[in-house]
């Protein structure tokens, strides 16, 4: 895959087949969406970054909150089937590699849909709220029994060790997609090889 960058950009989509315009649309908006929030967010610049009118987005998505919404279901919906899929093998501290890789495979040039998903602008409560949430839950879900697995198998049942280690994993991911966001010629294959490295030191037996 080649190096992170803005591929939404105004370019025309005259003569362009629908769904493909749609996937252009969605896009632009889930880098707006990503980098800014929700909040504060423009469909004005969603529409200059893919090249179309401002109302085309309105009737495609309705709303802003209707984009938005395509844009987290997106988002969230691949991230949730890559983790399940990291799931399959040893329930060992490799576990963990593989799920990180598994994020970073999935946010490959669309590192901003994880921002999506965890957008701190978004109402506390309604329909943009309880979207988001499903993802976040069942994220968090899937982060708390890989690591419940990985200290059973090492035979330590301390309920408090196991929700230590469970947030330290939540800030583990978030800061690794951070700093990606942060470094964003990174590929994939740039973070996965980085973190295998900082991962055989500190885990020196286990790595692959």
């Amino acid at each position: 895959m080649g190096k992170q960058e803005n591929r939404t950009r105004a370019v025309g989509t005259k003569g362009m087949p629908r769904k493909e315009r749609e996937q252009l649309i969605l896009d632009a908006a889930a880098e707006e969406f990503g980098r800014k929030g929700h909040a504060r967010g423009s469909t004005a610049d969603v529409a200059a970054r893919a090249g179309i009118t401002k109302p085309m987005i309105y009737e495609y998505f309705t709303s802003k909150d209707g984009l938005y919404l395509t844009c987290v279901d997106r988002a969230g919906s691949r991230l949730v089937a890559a983790v399940r899929a990291a799931q399959d093998g040893p329930s060992d501290i490799t576990r963990g590699a593989r799920t990180l890789e598994a994020i970073f495979r999935t946010l490959e040039s669309r590192v901003h849909d994880w921002a999506l998903v965890y957008d701190s602008t978004l109402p506390s409560e309604g329909r943009l709220h309880d979207a988001a949430a499903v993802y976040r839950r069942e994220l968090n879900r899937l982060g708390a029994v890989g690591v419940a697995e990985v200290l059973g198998s090492s035979q330590v049942d301390e309920p408090l060790d196991a929700d230590l280690a469970t947030h330290l994993w939540y800030g583990t991911v978030s800061a690794a997609v951070s700093w990606w966001r942060h470094h964003p010629a990174q590929t994939a294959d740039d973070m996965i090889l980085r973190f295998r490295r900082i991962f055989a030191v500190l885990y020196p037996h286990d790595h692959r």
